[in-house]
């Protein structure tokens, strides 16, 4: 199973007070989700629904790992994923997120936490995803490393400068 199917929930079969729901999703849950982000993982996501009268209050846990790509070199690493996030569910006309308010159509009651899950994940790994020094392509690192002497060279060359560049050279002074 992908994982899709377990984070489908019927809040209409759900008991009064606490009901805890877990689950373990790996690369087929990313892949099914078509996401851009996020290429694959490992990671265990405990759900904790609060039924009370009218709403519902939803904590999730989510941990494990996930695959993003390196930005220097491109190549896949591994981003640790530890983040817990809190919403409340309620029942409406139409489905709706606003905020951390969840509106479920009221005559289907299934909420789907899977792309919740998914951008829960993404908002909890870095912007910048960069291997540990070292650890990137060695080929990718040699080329960047060129590439960037090369920028540095032409800038400091004293070759003929565009004159609006030049004007702002000023500003640094």
């Amino acid at each position: 199973m992908n994982g899709l199917e377990s984070l489908r929930i019927d809040l209409k079969s759900l008991q009064e007070g606490v009901n805890v729901f877990e689950t373990d999703l790996d690369g087929a849950f990313f892949e099914a989700l078509g996401g851009q982000e996020v290429s694959g993982g490992r990671l265990h996501v405990s759900l904790s629904i609060r039924k009370a009268s009218g709403f519902f209050d939803l904590t999730s846990r989510i941990s494990g790992f996930v695959s993003v790509a390196c930005d220097l070199c491109l190549d896949e690493m591994e981003m640790p994923v530890d983040t817990e996030n809190h919403i409340v569910v309620k029942y409406g006309s139409e489905e709706a997120a606003e905020d951390d308010v969840v509106t479920v159509a009221e005559d289907e009651g299934i909420l789907d936490m899977s792309w919740l899950v998914y951008e829960f994940v993404t908002l909890a790994i870095p912007i910048r995803h960069v291997h540990a020094p070292g650890k990137c392509n060695p080929v990718m690192a040699q080329v960047l490393e060129e590439l960037s002497s090369d920028r540095s060279s032409d800038e400091e060359s004293g070759g003929a400068i565009d004159s609006r560049w030049s004007e702002l050279l000023k500003l640094k002074d």
